[in-house]
């Protein structure tokens, strides 16, 4: 299970490239690949690292609006950019990969908050991303 928890670390250091340097996460993904191909001190890009962000990139503007909507008092704007893309991760992971239990999702995204962000970001994304999970059926309906 470490190999997972390090692919959702990368991938979620991949968005947070993306949003910093306004770039796109699919060509930020594209650069990690070819680093770690170059140069043996690069760890290797995993393939669940890959899917994560693949599957972000595929549903980032839904992800986005269901950020917007359910986070009550932030503007995706004014979101912390850390806690921005821990949620974007973890939103992605939650609804549309189904290989992974919706515990552990919130769990790993917890994680990550607790070790990159502030003390109340790890309660600010359980609570958005749990709201999320009670809401899922009724969001994949929704893009049905």
């Amino acid at each position: 299970m470490a190999a997972r928890n390090t692919a959702r670390k990368r991938a979620f250091q991949i968005l947070f490239e993306g949003d910093q340097r306004d770039a796109d996460v699919l060509t930020v993904l594209a650069d990690w690949i070819r680093h770690s191909r170059e140069d043996t001190r690069q760890p290797p890009v995993s393939e669940y690292t890959m899917q994560l962000v693949e599957g972000y990139a595929e549903h980032a503007q839904r992800i986005d609006e269901l950020i917007a909507q359910y986070s009550v008092g932030w503007t995706l704007d004014r979101m912390p950019v850390v806690d921005r893309n821990i949620l974007r991760l973890g939103a992605y992971e939650l609804i549309w990969a189904d290989e992974t239990p919706d515990a552990v999702v919130l769990d790993e995204m917890v994680q990550l908050a607790k070790e990159f962000s502030t003390d109340e970001s790890p309660s600010f994304v359980n609570g958005l991303l749990g709201r999320l999970k009670d809401l899922k059926p009724s969001l994949r309906r929704d893009e049905a």
